[in-house]
C-alpha cells in the first residue's frame, strides 16, 4: 500500500508512555530528492485497532483546558503547574520541523504509556520524576528545575531535520557538538561509538551546542554535565540492548533531565518513544544499507520525508494537510511499537466518550482536579 499526503502545524512540553509486542512489520521508506517517498503499510496491528484508529480520527486530543492552574502549551504536551507537582497531558498533536503537522489518533496515549513503561525499566540507571498516570494521556510528575539542554544520543549517521547529524555532515561538517567524525561516511551508517549531540531547549527552535559551551554559558556545571551525560549514554545503551531483543535498532533519541527540591537528578520527559526516538528493523538493516536503500523504520521519519519532498517545512507560511491515510499509518506505527517493546496489547479506549471528558473524570477521581 503506497500512501500519499498533504499537511498542517504544532508546539512544546513533557512526559510519556510504553512501547510494543513481537510482530513482524513490513515498513519501507524510500526518499528521493524530487520524488515523494513511498510508504508501505505496516503489518502486525490487530484489525480492531485499525478500525478504532479510523473511528478515533474525530476524537483526537488536540487541545486541553483543565480546571488547573498555570497551563503551558508545548509542541505535544500541555503542562499544568501545581506547585510541588506538575500535571502533564500528552496530546495527539504531531510535531516536526517546529510545526504542527497533524493530529494522530491514540498518539498521546501511546507516548504517555510508553514512557511510563520505560521509566520503570530504567529506574536502576536514573530515577524519573513520574509519580502516577491517572489517565492514559496524563502523567503526574514531581516538579523539577529543568536543565535547559536536550541530550540527543545517536548511534547512526542519519536524520533529516536542521539539527540532525546527517544534515550537518552532508553539508561538510566533520565536528558537531564536540564530536568528530571521519570523512567518507554514508547516510544511515553505524557510528563507531554512541555520541551525544546536545541542543539548547527553546520554544521555537532547538540549537546545537557543545558540552564546553553548555558549561561556559552556565547552562550546567561541569559536574552536572558529567553526571547527566553519563546517565544519558547509559540509558541509550540500555534502550539499544532492549530494542535488539525485540528485533529493533534504537537509532537515536533525546532525553531531558532536571533536579528535584532535594537535589536529585531525575529523568523528566518522554523516553524511547516513537516521537523522541528513531527505530529501524534490525534484520534487514545491513542488506538495505549495503544496497543504498533507506532502512525499514517504524517511526515518524516517513512523515518528515513526505513534507521535505513537498515544501520547505521550516519556512513556508502554510503547509499542505497530511492526508488521512498517512495519519492513520502513523497511528498504526505508534501502536505497533508500543506493543512490540512492552509485550502488552494496546488498550483501545471508549471511543464514544470524548478524550477530554474521560481525562477530566479520571483526574477528579484521583483527587487532582
Amino acid at each position: 500500500m503506497h500512501l500519499r499526503a498533504s499537511r498542517q502545524t504544532c508546539s512544546t512540553a513533557r512526559n510519556g508512555g510504553a512501547a510494543g509486542c513481537r510482530v513482524r512489520a513490513s515498513v519501507v521508506v524510500r526518499a528521493h530528492a524530487a520524488q515523494p517517498p513511498h510508504v508501505e503499510s505496516i503489518s502486525g496491528v490487530r484489525p480492531e485497532v485499525v478500525a478504532a484508529i479510523e473511528q478515533a480520527r474525530t476524537n483526537c486530543l488536540t487541545a486541553t483546558d483543565l480546571p488547573l492552574p498555570n497551563r503551558r502549551q508545548g509542541k505535544v504536551r500541555d503542562t499544568y503547574d501545581l506547585g510541588e507537582q506538575v500535571v502533564i497531558v500528552t496530546t495527539d498533536r504531531q510535531s516536526a520541523f517546529d510545526r504542527l503537522l497533524a493530529s494522530v489518533p491514540f498518539k498521546g496515549q501511546v507516548l504517555n504509556q510508553t514512557s511510563a513503561w520505560w521509566f520503570g525499566a530504567t529506574s536502576h540507571i536514573v530515577p524519573s520524576a513520574l509519580l502516577a498516570t491517572p489517565d492514559p494521556n496524563v502523567a503526574l510528575m514531581r516538579k523539577c528545575a529543568v536543565f535547559p539542554v536536550e541530550f540527543v544520543c545517536r548511534g547512526f549517521m542519519t536524520g533529516s531535520t536542521d539539527t540532525s547529524l546527517w544534515t550537518h555532515y552532508k553539508a561538510g561538517a566533520r565536528s558537531y557538538c564536540g564530536n568528530s567524525f571521519p570523512d567518507g561516511m554514508r547516510k544511515n551508517e553505524r557510528l563507531a561509538a554512541n555520541v551525544i549531540t546536545p541542543t539548547t531547549k527553546a520554544e521555537d527552535h532547538d540549537v546545537p551546542i557543545s558540552p564546553a559551551e553548555i558549561v561556559a554559558q552556565g547552562l550546567m556545571t561541569q559536574q552536572e554535565w558529567d553526571e547527566v551525560s553519563s546517565a544519558a549514554l547509559r540509558l541509550f545503551a540500555f534502550g539499544q540492548a532492549e530494542a535488539a531483543k525485540r528485533g529493533l535498532l534504537l537509532v537515536d533519541t533525546k532525553y531531558e533531565f532536571g533536579k528535584d527540591s532535594s537535589g536529585t537528578i531525575r529523568l523528566i520527559d518522554e523516553i524511547h518513544t516513537p516521537d523522541s526516538s528513531r527505530y529501524w528493523l534490525a534484520d534487514t538493516y545491513a542488506a538495505r544499507h549495503a544496497a543504498g536503500l533507506e532502512p525499514e523504520n517504524i517511526d515518524k521519519e516517513f512523515l518528515r520525508l513526505w513534507f521535505r519532498a513537498r515544501c520547505d517545512p521550516y519556512n513556508d507560511a502554510v503547509l499542505p494537510e497530511a492526508p488521512a491515510e498517512l495519519v492513520a499509518e502513523l497511528s498504526k506505527r505508534y501502536v505497533y511499537l508500543y506493543e512490540r517493546i512492552t509485550g502488552q496489547q494496546f488498550a483501545v479506549p471508549d471511543l464514544e466518550q470524548p478524550v477530554g471528558e474521560r481525562m477530566l473524570a479520571n483526574l477528579r477521581a484521583a483527587g487532582i482536579c
